[in-house]
C-alpha cells in the first residue's frame, strides 16, 4: 500500500453518523435561545445600526 493510498484511506473516509445533524440542531437551538433571551439588547443594537447608517447616507447625499 502506497502512503497516497493510506492517506486516502485513513484521513478521508466518511462515517456514517448524525455528528454534523446534531451540531447543527445544537447551535440552531443556541441560536434561538439567545435571540428570545437578548431581544431587547439585539433591537437596540439594530436600531443603532440603521440609525448610524441613514446619518452617513444623509450626509452623503447632502455632502456634508
Amino acid at each position: 500500500m502506497t502512503i497516497k493510498n493510506w492517506f486516502l484511506k485513513g484521513f478521508l473516509h466518511k462515517e456514517d453518523g448524525i455528528d454534523g445533524i446534531l451540531v447543527t440542531v445544537g447551535l440552531c437551538i443556541i441560536a434561538l435561545l439567545l435571540c428570545v433571551v437578548m431581544k431587547d439588547s439585539l433591537t437596540a443594537f439594530i436600531q443603532t445600526i440603521v440609525n448610524a447608517l441613514q446619518t452617513k447616507a444623509t450626509s452623503i447625499l447632502t455632502g456634508v
